[in-house]
């Protein structure tokens, strides 16, 4: 089947992106691509260019128009790309790193104008698919690579540790950088620095592992030499936070201080992967927290260890204990919040933090199976703290 170009017109402009605003003098030509006068969309889908970072859309017999689309929407680069001017992302740390810069909008934030956790979370997931994505690794998959998807295998996450020392207020610009590295033989680790662009105060800490589970029989997968050739040119060596041993987090049972039961996911709660957002857990833990206390403290650490992935059809019991050790920190240490602007120590607040252990699990008829661990670790709020010295 011959492609109908009689009527259309396509323009292609050349536009210099150049660095930010840090002086990087790099620049980068991007083709923009406009078409005018298609005689229908379907002539316009199957007419326009071939840039040289899109995805090949083959003009030829039998070829899938929805899939078509779907490509000419998303134009998922097939090259690593340097800068990417719509997301306000680029390219970092000799080749290896990604960093973005994002506003906080109105809707991720609560009451007190500040961001919600869950607003951080997500956002540090959307930066990692955006690297995948600037890298020319990215197939159709949640963040799957080329190979991932020829072995039918998809990414989850095994255990996450976030550090909060502030939380971005509404209208803030902050900048995310992330990385990758590995992590045993077939795991990847990734981490997350959050930093506000004004003063450059690293807000929040992340760090996270990642191993592969097979898309139809839901197993955990060994990483395959294909994979390993894709992302290993992407790992270095370099930390967001230094941890020497894991502290295990212990199981609760049904003896915890405060259960939540029938809890059941909605449609909404699923990502791409057909499994339940790790943010939905997290909110999950969250609401058997005493509202009281909620309201003098601010969340200070999270640890994660994920053990089951939660399907659309389970039915999930939440546990909490709270930990009473008032000097309990981040891990198990007592903490000094120090806030940092480059590597001048502005100040240091000592505070007591308080801990809480949690557990997520699907009600089963025989047994009870765990989805994941958790702790948080929390500090009193501190009203009218500043970020600059006086």
């Amino acid at each position: 089947m011959a492609c109908l170009l009689q009527h259309v017109t396509i323009t292609v402009t050349a536009v210099y992106i150049g660095g930010g605003g840090s002086g990087e003098s790099s620049k980068q030509k991007l083709n923009c691509v406009k078409v005018n006068g298609s005689k229908s969309f379907a002539a316009a889908k199957m007419g326009v260019l071939k840039q040289e970072h899109a995805m090949p859309m083959p003009c030829i017999g039998g070829v899938d128009e929805d899939v078509l689309e779907e490509h000419l929407r998303q134009n998922i680069p097939r090259r690593k790309q340097m800068v990417d001017p719509y997301r306000h992302g680029k390219i970092v740390d000799e080749g290896f790193g990604y960093r973005q810069t994002v506003v906080i909008r109105s809707y991720e934030v609560g009451a007190d104008k500040t961001a919600t956790i869950e607003s951080l979370l997500n956002l540090l997931q959307e930066t990692a698919l955006n690297h995948v994505w600037m890298s020319g690794l990215l197939s159709d998959g949640f963040g799957a690579t080329h190979g991932m998807m020829r072995n039918n295998l998809i990414w989850v996450v095994s255990r996450m540790q976030v550090q909060v020392d502030h939380f971005p207020i509404w209208g803030e610009v902050m900048e995310i950088g992330t990385w990758v590295g590995a992590s045993g033989k077939n795991g990847m680790r990734r981490d997350w620095l959050l930093r506000s662009q004004a003063t450059g105060i690293v807000f929040v800490r992340a760090t996270s592992t990642w191993v592969m589970m097979n898309k139809e029989t839901r197993r955990l997968s060994k990483m395959p030499d294909e994979v390993r050739d894709e992302i290993a040119p992407w790992f270095i060596e370099k930390y967001a936070i230094e941890e020497e041993g894991p502290e295990k987090i212990e199981k609760l049972d049904d003896k915890a201080r405060y259960v939540r039961s029938n809890l059941k996911p909605r449609r909404s709660d699923l990502d791409m992967n057909q499994h339940v957002n790790n943010v939905k857990y997290l909110r999950w833990m969250l609401e058997t927290i005493p509202d009281e206390f909620l309201e003098k403290h601010q969340l200070s650490e999270i640890v994660l260890e994920y053990r089951k992935e939660c399907g659309i059809s389970d039915v999930v019991q939440s546990l909490c204990e709270p930990q009473f050790n008032e000097n309990i920190g981040l891990n198990g240490h007592t903490v000094s919040s120090q806030i940092l602007q480059g590597n001048g120590l502005l100040g240091a607040i000592n505070q007591k933090l308080l801990s809480y252990t949690h557990l997520l699990q699907t009600k089963g008829e025989s047994k009870n199976e765990e989805i994941v661990r958790g702790r948080t670790t929390w500090r009193e709020k501190k009203h009218g703290a500043k970020l600059f010295p006086s």
